[in-house]
């Protein structure tokens, strides 16, 4: 499969506005950098603007380009047999085609769609591996995260096994819980839409909803379009245990 043109040259940064950098500093294995270097790779970098359910790049094909979301919310797939399967979505500040950097061959080993109207940061891939062999702590940095990205794939693919629909989804949102601020009710934002999450899910949207609604039942949750609250995390964490 190709993938679609790179940005067009319209779109090309004629100025380097302090979000952008921002936005390139929240790349982990980038975030060392300093401010000249950031702005001499966003010289070469440019915006790309999707249609919902414009592809991004097809799996297997020539990776030229690392790109990061600026806004709206990107669908990652991979192709298994005639089917394309939901890996995950990514949002805001979220990488894609990290994994394309150390693959072999140079191409994208799966694909990404615009869920709805996308900005993109798209950067040289060229340049992001220059980066890589001239600055071993960014190195260092890039194979820790994909450390990281694997185990929450295998995370992943345990829960899609071996676990239930309700299992999985209360993992999904237990995971989505900001880190160290333990005070209820804390909040999710589900932002990608709901056939996507399910099929992320390996499940139906009416078996989302479904689930999503006995949470709430049981007082678990409470849910108010796209904002999420958790009002009992204890009992969330008692259904992963099989205490529910």
């Amino acid at each position: 499969m190709a993938s679609v043109p790179g940005p067009d040259a319209a779109t090309r940064l004629l100025l380097r506005p302090r979000q952008l950098r921002d936005l390139v500093r929240g790349i982990s294995w980038l975030n060392s950098l300093a401010d000249d270097e950031i702005d001499d790779l966003l010289a070469e970098s440019e915006v790309c603007h999707l249609k919902a359910r414009e592809w991004v790049f097809r799996q297997d094909a020539p990776a030229h380009w690392l790109y990061i979301v600026i806004s709206g919310s990107v669908r990652l797939a991979r192709s298994a047999g005639h089917r394309l399967a939901t890996i995950r979505c990514v949002e805001r500040g979220g990488p894609l085609g990290q994994l394309s950097m150390v693959s072999s061959a140079g191409v994208y080993l799966y694909s990404a769609e615009a869920l709805r109207k996308t900005q993109l940061l798209a950067i040289p891939a060229t340049d992001c591996r220059a980066i890589m062999d001239n600055h071993p702590a960014c190195r260092a940095d890039f194979m820790s995260g994909l450390a990281l990205e694997l185990t929450e794939r295998l995370e992943d693919l345990a829960l899609l096994t071996q676990a239930d629909a309700m299992a999985r989804l209360v993992n999904y949102l237990l995971r989505q819980l900001p880190p160290g601020h333990r005070k209820s009710p804390r909040v999710v934002r589900l932002t990608i839409p709901k056939r996507w999450l399910a099929a992320q899910l390996a499940m139906t949207p009416e078996t989302l909803s479904r689930l999503l609604g006995k949470l709430r039942d049981r007082g678990a949750i409470d849910i108010d379009h796209q904002r999420l609250e958790i009002i009992d995390e204890q009992m969330l964490q008692d259904v992963l245990l099989g205490d529910e």
